[in-house]
């Protein structure tokens, strides 16, 4: 198994939170506290280490008590651009994704992603949620990564590239499936965001 002191884990929280009317949306108040915190307090425990990507209020950000790193890549280029600034301050073996809007995501999703890249030899794991139809669709931003990508990454998004699912079949990747789809809802719009708050949201 991998152990719990050899993965980071990396809350995403850079996005331009356009669909959220431009705010940044990892400070928006879920229960009392941003959903940043939120994610940051849930993952924290699954993992060795933890930071924030974020690229405005950094001040707020820092606040919560880890390190923080902004995009290495201007004009918010998307997820991508923090799984890199992850992978660029990453000290352990593996990097672990959360994006910032999901708070309510598995309490075992480190270690089941970690027991998936174990046993199948792969360098990303991803979480898949199964819907009541039967479906299965893949959740890119809940990523357990190797920390030897770093350069195939970054050459990746020096040739302009951008989509999550392009990189990661360059790869040895496993699909993690999850059965609970409600852990996954995130919160992309202010309704969302309402919904959030009631309970089962």
């Amino acid at each position: 198994m991998i152990p719990t002191d050899d993965i980071t884990g990396l809350v995403l929280a850079g996005g331009r939170g356009s669909r959220m009317g431009g705010v940044d949306k990892g400070l928006q108040n879920h229960l009392g506290l941003p959903l940043a915190l939120h994610a940051l307090m849930r993952l924290a425990p699954q993992v060795g280490h933890a930071m924030i990507n974020a690229n405005r209020n950094l001040g707020a950000y820092e606040s919560f008590g880890v390190p923080v790193w902004p995009d290495a890549l201007p004009d918010y280029p998307g997820p991508l651009a923090g799984f890199l600034a992850g992978l660029e301050h990453c000290e352990t073996p593996w990097l672990v994704t959360v994006p910032c809007d999901t708070p309510a995501f598995p309490l075992d999703l480190v270690e089941r992603l970690a027991a998936a890249a174990d046993a199948a030899g792969a360098e990303i794991a991803m979480a898949a949620t199964r819907g009541s139809d039967g479906s299965t669709q893949v959740q890119p931003v809940f990523c357990l990564l190797s920390t030897g990508l770093l350069e195939s990454l970054v050459r990746f998004t020096q040739s302009g590239q951008r989509k999550i699912d392009r990189w990661t079949a360059q790869h040895r990747c496993v699909e993690v499936p999850f059965d609970d789809e409600a852990a996954f809802f995130n919160a992309n719009t202010p309704d969302d965001l309402q919904q959030l708050q009631r309970p089962h949201g």
